[in-house]
């Protein structure tokens, strides 16, 4: 286990916007930082980072927390994942506590795959700079292709020997199992004979993100048409390839900062670009463009190129997973490299200085790209002319922003010599089919579904007023103010219950603590008990709300309602609601007002609660009713007192 001052530490070095940058294209808003949200799909920004309180919230899924919680929720790492991530970004050595054959044993299915995949790719290394078989035929391959010796150790590329058991071999050696081994697909099982998938192939690691090792791709040497050319790992808990992009990892920094993303098709082409200096790029490794990887993308920018082979056979067919592409409202650009190039061979025989001048020259807008290309194809043929027309139409209708299309069928009807009103009109029955084939049959009466719900779940009372209690504590904790404190007298004379005002002088949370312990109030959710006790600690400590101190104590559930508390203002920044003329109150206003009103109407909810009580148990115990029945008197003369006084505070 990790060591709490190993946690305490990583928690006041992290910086969450800094960590978050790693995989969201942030942009200042400011104090904030705002973004696309990496949770769901969307085209404004409703993602919001705060450097000051360290924590971030995304308005469209709801979800938020720390830095911490950011990791759990997008990488889907476990809680000591996370605090290894972060120690290793910022180079914190970690401490480690004694773990017990009990605790060893509760490590998940991920987190062995992870362990025997990052063993794997030590091994591929080592294999490839140190073994003689790796560096006469892995080592020799890689120099041949151009690559230098710092590229090759950017990308841990590797070599795994030809024999057929070397690596399975040497893992269990290690102490590794076969069962692990065979889920990463590093090892064939075949009755009682075990055979290294890569076994004489040259190794490229496919990495996340974050750059955890998911898989591997391997490359055969020589000629043998019996054998796959590339074989990737196959699909496993950790290593899904439809949400894979090779080299994103060593790119996702340039991307962000380039706001463009160059795409390819293979791994050689990511690395030999990047040893060319041209570092914002990607590869889909070979497989067919899928929406997770566009996704993926579209988190770092909305720029997409993508590069394609001389291959004009091979440019056809990759046109069509570009339309993926225009349907997430991404601006897309294509680049075709001239007959007989592709972005490796095009990066070894050009200076850096070229391949950027090449991309920005030649680089052009898909759809009249794509229009151009069909059309020099369809020539004079009015029938192959009439299906271009189709095809270019339904690129367009793709397009979720309506002035781009306007603009597209206004280009298009120039380029393909046929008239807009023809696009339009063409465009508009795209755009009917499509949307009849995506919207569901409306159910009957929608209007009284709704209200039935609604009526079926009635608002939890208690749930709101302990949440707004915390929301106090978390906004105004260490603020001072003057309070009015009332203390009720019982008399005996009269059988009634008076009042007596003072005005005290107290910060919120003492004042908070003070009211619920004098009702003996306990909060009943929880989540927000145990955050009302963490939070008083937090205050008894140290006078303020130290985000640095806090955020070690708060779990994922807790983590989740701060960043829901804390960043609820910043959702109108979002919006720019000011520009059109709404203005939100600022909290702050009126704080004693606030908390006053708070405890009230908890203890008036809490009052008629117990009367609702006695009244139930009136009804059940005859023989103790007059007692009861002097106790729901006692209590209709305390809410009356709770009501008047509350009526004064608002």
């Amino acid at each position: 286990m990790i060591s709490k001052s190993t946690i305490d530490q990583v928690y006041e070095t992290a910086r969450v916007e800094e960590v978050i940058g790693d995989f969201v294209s942030l942009k200042k808003s400011g104090t904030n930082f705002k973004g696309l949200s990496p949770f769901s799909q969307e085209r404004t920004p409703s993602f919001m980072v705060s450097p000051v309180k360290q924590i971030w919230k995304d308005f469209s899924s709801g979800k938020g927390g720390n830095v911490v919680a950011f990791l759990m929720e997008h990488e889907h790492f476990s809680y000591p994942e996370a605090i290894r991530y972060l120690a290793k970004k910022y180079n914190i050595e970690i401490e480690e506590t004694q773990q017990t054959d009990e605790e060893k044993a509760k490590r998940d299915l991920r987190e062995s795959l992870f362990l025997v995949s990052e063993f794997a790719l030590q091994y591929f290394k080592k294999t490839l700079w140190e073994d003689q078989e790796g560096k006469a035929i892995g080592f020799t391959y890689f120099k041949e292709r151009g690559f230098s010796d710092h590229t090759i150790q950017s990308f841990d590329l590797g070599y795994s020997p030809n024999q057929y058991d070397a690596f399975s071999s040497h893992a269990l050696k290690e102490g590794y199992t076969l069962e692990f081994l065979e889920k990463t697909g590093l090892t064939i099982v075949n009755e009682d004979r075990k055979v290294d998938r890569f076994r004489g192939r040259v190794i490229f690691p496919i990495q996340s993100m974050s750059g955890r090792i998911l898989g591997f791709g391997g490359r055969i040497l020589g000629e043998n048409k019996k054998t796959a050319k590339y074989l990737n790992s196959p699909e496993s808990e950790i290593y899904h390839k439809s949400k894979v992009l090779y080299g994103l990892y060593q790119s996702k920094q340039s991307i962000a900062q380039a706001d463009c993303c160059y795409l390819v098709e293979g791994y050689t082409d990511v690395i030999q670009m990047h040893q060319s200096g041209i570092t914002n790029v990607v590869s889909s490794s070979g497989t067919a463009l899928t929406q997770e990887q566009i996704r993926l993308i579209q988190r770092l920018t909305q720029n997409i190129v993508v590069l394609f082979d001389g291959d004009a056979a091979g440019l056809r067919a990759a046109l069509r997973g570009v339309d993926m592409i225009l349907a997430q409202g991404m601006n897309v650009k294509v680049c075709s490299f001239p007959a007989g190039e592709d972005p490796d061979s095009f990066a070894r025989s050009h200076t850096q200085a070229e391949i950027e001048e090449f991309l920005v020259h030649q680089s052009q807008d898909f759809i009249q790209f794509k229009a151009s290309l069909l059309m020099e194809e369809a020539k004079n043929d009015p029938i192959k002319k009439a299906e271009v027309v189709q095809d270019i139409v339904q690129s367009i209708a793709l397009i979720p922003d309506a002035i781009k299309q306007e603009i597209y069928i206004k280009s298009c009807a120039a380029q393909m010599d046929v008239s807009q009103e023809v696009l339009f009109s063409t465009l508009a029955q795209k755009m009917v089919q499509a949307k009849k084939a995506v919207t569901p049959k409306p159910s009957p009466s929608p209007l009284q579904k709704v209200s039935s719900e609604v009526k079926q779940q009635p608002v939890d009372q208690s749930f709101e007023f302990e949440k707004q209690i915390i929301t106090l504590l978390l906004l105004y904790g260490d603020k001072e103010e003057r309070f009015e404190d009332t203390v009720l007298h019982f008399s005996e004379e009269t059988e009634e219950i008076h009042e007596e005002t003072t005005e005290i002088k107290a910060r919120v949370f003492e004042k908070i603590f003070l009211d619920l312990q004098q009702d003996e109030v306990e909060l009943a959710h929880p989540d927000f008990r145990s955050l009302y006790y963490i939070l008083l600690e937090q205050f008894q400590q140290s006078g303020a709300l130290e985000m640095e101190l806090l955020s070690p104590k708060l779990n994922t559930e807790h983590s989740s309602w701060v960043s829901t508390i804390l960043m609820e203002e910043e959702k109108y920044t979002l919006h720019q609601w000011e520009k059109k003329d709404i203005y939100v109150k600022e909290k702050g206003t009126q704080v004693a007002q606030l908390v006053n009103e708070t405890i009230l109407s908890l203890r008036k909810f809490l009052i008629d609660k117990k009367i609702d009580f006695l009244q139930k148990e009136l009804k059940e115990e005859e023989s103790n009713a007059q007692s009861i029945l002097e106790d729901v008197m006692s209590y209709h003369q305390l809410k009356k007192v709770v009501s008047n006084k509350l009526n004064r505070v608002l």
